[in-house]
């Protein structure tokens, strides 16, 4: 009997994520600003387009410093395993580069 109780109850350490089909398309982001108060962290993703002078925040997260230290912890242990999978991620202090034209031919006016 204390079975069948047990088997009914989900874990109580289990949580139940639900992803939408439009969120698990994702958004695409190039640059990341990062500013804090005493209570908060804010992130703001940003899409950077070559070419236009005004880039937009494509999302901004909010979070507890405590989530912020987490999130780093969870972000640096992904790092060394994507580095072991597939080899050492090459970081330049220069700012990209990117082709003005796509790559395409340049428009005429």
């Amino acid at each position: 009997m204390a079975d069948e109780k047990n088997k009914q109850q989900p874990p109580q350490n289990q949580i139940n994520i639900e992803l939408t089909e439009e969120t698990a398309e994702g958004i695409y982001s190039n640059l990341a600003m990062i500013a804090h108060s005493n209570s908060e962290f804010v992130i703001d993703f940003i899409r950077l387009m070559p070419g236009v002078p005004k880039a937009k925040v494509k999302s901004r997260i909010i979070i507890t410093p405590e989530h912020a230290k987490r999130f780093l912890l969870a972000l640096k242990d992904n790092i060394e395993k994507y580095e072991a999978a597939f080899g050492t991620i090459k970081r330049t202090e220069d700012m990209p580069k990117f082709p003005m034209n796509f790559g395409g031919a340049m428009g005429e006016a």
